[in-house]
């Protein structure tokens, strides 16, 4: 079974995904950007902010999620894999940049992906007082510095994303107790789609 965690950063979802490999050893872990080697690189170019276009970032982004897929994720479809973020991501931030119709997004994407995407995806959503709370705890990247409010606008626009890709989007509050959420994850991964 192929899952994602999805959240704006400070969501909890490295610490989801930690505790959830303690219920599943042998799953895949991996993460989207950066998944693998040339993801890597990408992820750094990203987060450092050095694009000015907004259309080659999305571009970036979707070279990765290429690259993913075909190395990561294709080869383990008979494991548990268990994704820090997934195609949800990047079509969330695609839809805020409003540079890109949303169609030619969507068709981008299942190019890129191959029409490979995860069976559950769990939102670990985050109110706006304590998202700002999280980020005044810590010192801030390229994504976090463009503010509280495009965060929210990021996590609207993965509600959007999974249900223009079709694709099971579960929520999650973020502000539980991390073994409360963590129970809920694993509940639901264990309830057959509906």
């Amino acid at each position: 079974m192929y899952i994602a965690i999805e959240g704006i950063d400070t969501a909890g979802k490295s610490t989801q995904i930690s505790a959830l490999s303690k219920h599943f050893p042998e799953a895949v872990i991996t993460k989207e950007p950066g998944g693998t080697k040339i993801g890597r690189q990408i992820r750094e170019m990203v987060l450092s902010a050095c694009t000015k276009s907004k259309r080659a970032e999305f571009l970036l982004f979707l070279a990765d999620r290429a690259e993913h897929i075909q190395e990561v994720i294709e080869p383990n479809l008979d494991k548990m894999i268990i994704s820090d973020r997934s195609v949800i991501s990047g079509v969330a931030y695609a839809l805020i940049q409003g540079e890109i119709k949303e169609t030619a997004i969507v068709h981008l994407n299942r190019f890129a992906t191959g029409g490979v995407y995860p069976e559950k995806v769990f939102l670990l959503r985050l109110s706006k007082e304590e998202l700002e709370f999280r980020l005044s705890q810590k010192e801030l990247d390229g994504i976090e510095l463009r503010g509280s409010e495009y965060l929210l606008n990021i996590q609207d626009a993965i509600i959007e994303a999974a249900k223009l890709l079709n694709i099971e989007l579960i929520e999650v509050d973020a502000t539980g107790s991390i073994e409360d959420i963590t129970n809920e994850i694993l509940v639901n991964i264990n309830t057959p789609q509906g």
